[in-house]
């Protein structure tokens, strides 16, 4: 009896090891991703030096931790395949698997695309932008030009609320609108039609050409974007004189985009991790801004001797005009009408509980910093 004991022990002992084992390695192989490993090809529209090309590096390296290997992002500077302003053929073409960039560089294929990041200021900010984005019907609609109407193979995310742009970098500061008549000025998408429509006479240049053809008197003036991006390819060596607010380029975020046919074919657990990023770097991006942006202003005042000007009224009120009539115009495209009547339902609501709520942020700020602002 007892030596038939120790032998039922023995074996019940070895059948609970071997269970537990293999009881561990049932529970242990789903947290593993048993997907194959794909390697994504991504080009920005950024020049090397770009604040906007440490932003793009910025949502890959969460996508390569998340990823844990198994699905990779290579990313390269603008212009390494192809042209900053054609990273939307090579996405659909599948030159390129993805690309960070902002939907402005591609609206000459279609005007709708600057309804998403640059179009009419109907009072939203950017973060209200993307609120609209997620959760006011806008993804549905971008889905809807992609697909429906542009039938092009991207699958896209938004991600960074910008800071309103400024008016830009002149030679000799704007006291009114009329000083800006005439003028050859840089800027993108809807904006240069606005421009257009204000007398200026517009040329559309990615941003590293804008220096050279502010040095060769191509144009006289520009706006690009944020005063780190500025500073950093030299806009203070050409201009001295920073104009500051607009109603240009109000709401604009970044678009980064997929082949959709390579989008599809990755797991579900990929697609989601490349979604889920873009709203992750989305914040990152947007603190990384505060703090870069308002360092360099500051250097741009005190290092660089920038006169630094807030945009006159008159020129807010000159660009809501000329906005009126555009507005007029691409209400004529049954689509475009459909999109910023969207918007503009979506900012009566959403737009009307934030500023009805908002405390006093200007009399808080001047009450610790008198004479600090000049508006």
């Amino acid at each position: 009896m007892t030596v038939k004991s120790e032998k039922t022990k023995t074996s019940r002992r070895k059948f609970l090891i071997t269970a537990g084992a293999a009881g561990a390695a049932t529970i242990a192989m789903p947290q593993i991703s048993r997907a194959q490993t794909v390697t994504l090809k991504m080009q920005g529209s950024w020049g090397a030096k770009d604040v906007f090309n440490e932003m793009a590096q910025d949502y890959v390296e969460r996508v390569n931790a998340m990823a844990g290997g198994r699905l990779k992002i290579d990313y390269l500077v603008g212009g390494a395949v192809v042209h900053p302003f054609q990273v939307l053929d090579g996405v659909h073409g599948g030159q390129i698997d993805g690309a960070h960039t902002v939907t402005v560089y591609w609206y000459g294929k279609h005007k709708a695309a600057s309804l998403f990041g640059t179009g009419p200021v109907f009072g939203f900010n950017a973060n209200e932008g993307l609120g609209w984005i997620h959760n006011g019907g806008g993804k549905e609609l971008f889905e809807e030009l992609q697909t429906q109407i542009m039938k092009v193979n991207v699958k896209s995310f938004f991600a960074m609320p910008m800071p309103t742009q400024p008016l830009g970098w002149f030679k000799k500061p704007v006291t009114k609108a009329a000083d800006m008549k005439g003028l050859k000025y840089r800027t993108v998408g809807l904006a240069a039609d606005l421009f257009q429509a204000m007398g200026l006479a517009v040329a559309q240049l990615p941003g590293g050409e804008i220096v050279p053809a502010m040095e060769r008197g191509v144009i006289d003036a520009f706006e690009f974007n944020n005063p780190t991006s500025d500073r950093r390819f030299g806009a203070q060596d050409v201009a001295k004189n920073y104009m500051m607010g607009s109603h240009h380029q109000a709401t604009e975020y970044f678009e980064i985009m997929f082949n959709r046919t390579k989008f599809n074919a990755l797991p579900k657990e990929h697609q989601a991790i490349l979604q889920y990023a873009a709203e992750a770097v989305s914040s990152a991006n947007e603190w990384k801004g505060m703090d870069y942006y308002s360092k360099d202003l500051q250097e741009l005042i005190s290092k660089d001797k920038v006169n630094v000007l807030r945009t006159p009224k008159d020129v807010f009120e000159a660009q809501i005009k000329a906005w009126d009539g555009l507005i007029k115009q691409l209400e004529g495209d049954a689509f475009m009408k459909k999109v910023m009547d969207s918007q503009k339902a979506w900012v009566r609501r959403v737009v009307y509980y934030g500023m009805y709520n908002a405390t006093d942020y200007k009399g808080a700020f001047d009450h610790h910093f008198p004479n600090v602002l000049k508006i």
